[in-house]
């Protein structure tokens, strides 16, 4: 347990040190005007600080410097009011947008906001449903599969035949697949049965055989996608220095399976997930911190929205923008996945 006056001085030590990087010495904090201790007394302070774990106290440098333990008691006892959005920062206009853009659009402004890396993973292919199906007609023997999804995404493939197709098993083909097909899911078992009629002919039910990897296909080589913008803003302007560090983590990035394990994390969190430093069990990642956090309907969530940055980042300010995103991608995404 800290004194009040221990907490304090460490709240200020975390704040300034994630301003300027530097260390913290007593004589800076000295001239806080909210700190009413001389230089002696937060010498004092800074020692218990640092014997608890809480502070570091570099070599080359009289001041102190919070380690991952001091910036995790940061995080825990961030007022709620801090972490409260005034008004809505990001500014996000996701309405009457393709989910695809919608996630791009959130990833670039969530960097832009925090200064950070931001990363979005995409709701899985096989939540949505099929929207609407066209078949059409574009040479005697060549047509074309058109099938719109819930999520707004849109796959065309054109195929070709050994004699010409009558173009009334076209018209039929667009009708029966419509009925059949329309607000399925994209799982490929379920579409395997719904192409399955006992009441076809053969000539039909060959045609559709023909045409079924339209849909098939579209569910069975779906990947989770994720829309990652900042790399640059993070190894620039956030002094991520160290070249095996910079190295680990844009092959991690490149890799994509271990993030979006740490990303899936945030799917079991009520709220936003924070690791700092040490915490994080990728080695790209234990001299970073992660504050991700989960969106979707109301009873699952579908993917995640997170942020990476230097451990001395602005927390609150991290905090409240990724639970601003969440909740606005949350929003979207109902009115896309809605009856």
């Amino acid at each position: 347990m800290l004194s009040p006056r221990q907490e304090l001085i460490l709240r200020k030590v975390v704040e300034a040190y994630a301003s300027t990087g530097q260390p913290v010495g007593s004589k800076t904090l000295a001239t806080d005007p909210d700190l009413e201790f001389g230089p002696s007394t937060i010498r004092n302070e800074l020692a218990s600080l640092e014997e608890y774990g809480l502070l570091a106290h570099p070599h080359t440098s009289a001041g102190r410097a919070p380690t991952d333990a001091g910036h995790r008691w940061y995080v825990d006892h961030l007022q709620s009011a801090a972490l409260v959005p005034a008004g809505r920062a990001l500014g996000l206009q996701l309405m009457r947008r393709e989910v695809d853009e919608a996630m791009r659009v959130t990833s670039e402004t969530l960097s832009q906001v925090t200064n950070l890396l931001a990363i979005v993973s995409a709701p899985p292919i096989d939540t949505a449903t099929i929207r609407h199906v066209e078949v059409l007609l574009l040479q005697p023997q060549v047509l074309m599969v058109v099938v719109i999804t819930s999520t707004g995404g849109v796959t065309k493939r054109v195929f070709t035949f050994d004699r010409p197709v009558d173009p009334g098993l076209v018209q039929w083909a667009g009708s029966f697949l419509s009925e059949r097909l329309e607000g399925v899911g994209l799982g490929a078992r379920m579409l395997h049965t719904r192409l399955s009629d006992p009441s076809l002919s053969g000539t039909e039910l060959a045609f559709l055989v023909h045409i079924s990897p339209v849909f098939t296909e579209l569910a069975e080589t779906a990947q989770d996608t994720l829309y990652v913008d900042g790399a640059a803003r993070l190894i620039g302007e956030h002094r991520v220095q160290d070249l095996a560090q910079i190295n680990e983590l844009m092959q991690m990035l490149e890799r994509r399976a271990s993030l979006l394990g740490l990303l899936r994390d945030a799917l079991r969190e009520p709220d936003v997930l924070v690791r700092i430093g040490s915490e994080n069990e990728a080695p790209a990642l234990q001299t970073l911190a992660v504050v991700g956090a989960g969106y979707g309907l109301p009873a699952r969530k579908l993917g995640t929205v997170s942020v990476i940055g230097p451990v001395r980042m602005d927390y609150a300010r991290a905090i409240r923008s990724v639970r601003e995103a969440a909740f606005e991608l949350s929003r979207f995404i109902e009115d896309v996945y809605g009856p």
